[in-house]
């Protein structure tokens, strides 16, 4: 069954008289892009976190942070944001010129805005608590995994039922359509009749020619296609397989036969159809963003 990119795990262990904690979310991407947040002395730990994800996942953006709270087994060390100090330089420097202040911008001033610098804990350098946050990291690992199949599960449920809906429609037009053209036949035989007054010099060659226009309109292939593509994205839902850009690309190929089918046939009964299987394939459309 299809798996959903979106999904959260999250673990915790105790370590010392501290607490470990690992959480893990997921969400839709074209690809498959990770980023793993971990406390200083264990950046050893990001490629085996990476590859780990890689086996989990296919696409999507995912998310790991890991974090140290208290106890014996963390320091307390000084942080700074660089990034966010530059910012309060420069907002100062703005104020000084638009109010044409006198001054120095120095280290006195910008110590005064303390999120600047924080203080955090950080982890001790142990193997021992190296080797739980990688436990605890895999299992959070399996936990975003279940859930995103358990969401898939969801997606596909909803994604056969609509399909289930075009299906009807598909049908209320095949079992339309082959009125569609004999009547279309007959309504411009009628109206050459009454343009030449009902005299018709070669009665052959005109049915001829109005048996090629109705024709035209003859929409057995793009129903025959149609029934195809669904059949496809069918067995696609099923798939053990990442299926997210099969699925989008048949929705693609079932609009372009809808399409098709309305602009063909001109008929109010079809044409109600295909407006209602535009509006669940657009659904559907919306759903598959989600798969993986």
């Amino acid at each position: 069954m299809i798996t959903s990119m979106t999904g959260f795990g999250r673990r915790q262990g105790a370590w010392l008289d501290g607490t470990v904690t690992i959480e893990v979310r997921s969400v839709n991407h074209r690809f498959l892009e990770a980023s793993i947040r971990l406390p200083r002395l264990m950046g050893s730990l990001e490629e085996l976190f990476k590859k780990a994800v890689q086996e989990y996942c296919s696409r999507g953006r995912v998310e790991m942070t890991v974090s140290l709270q208290g106890g014996r087994g963390s320091a307390r060390s000084p942080q700074l944001d660089a990034a966010l100090a530059k910012q309060y330089y420069q907002t100062l420097r703005t104020l000084q010129r638009t109010l044409k202040l006198k001054g120095s911008i120095d280290i006195g001033i910008m110590a005064g805005f303390r999120d600047i610098i924080v203080l955090s804990d950080q982890p001790v350098d142990d193997p021992k608590l190296a080797k739980l946050v990688e436990k605890l990291g895999l299992q959070a690992l399996r936990d975003l995994s279940g859930m995103r199949k358990k969401e898939g599960a969801h997606l596909a449920q909803d994604l056969l039922s609509r399909l289930k809906t075009i299906g009807a429609l598909k049908q209320q037009v095949a079992v339309r359509a082959p009125f569609v053209s004999q009547e279309s036949f007959v309504r411009m035989t009628e109206r050459v009749k009454k343009l030449l007054n009902g005299e018709i010099p070669d009665i052959p060659r005109l049915h001829q020619e109005l048996a090629v226009y109705a024709d035209r309109g003859d929409i057995t292939e793009e129903l025959v296609r149609l029934d195809a593509h669904m059949v496809q994205f069918h067995q696609t839902v099923h798939s053990a397989q990442p299926a997210g850009k099969t699925l989008d690309f048949l929705i693609q190929e079932m609009g372009r036969e809808i399409n098709t089918i309305g602009s063909k046939a001109s008929d109010a009964t079809i044409a109600a159809a295909v407006v209602q299987m535009k509006a669940e394939l657009e659904r559907i459309r919306e759903q598959v963003q989600n798969v993986e």
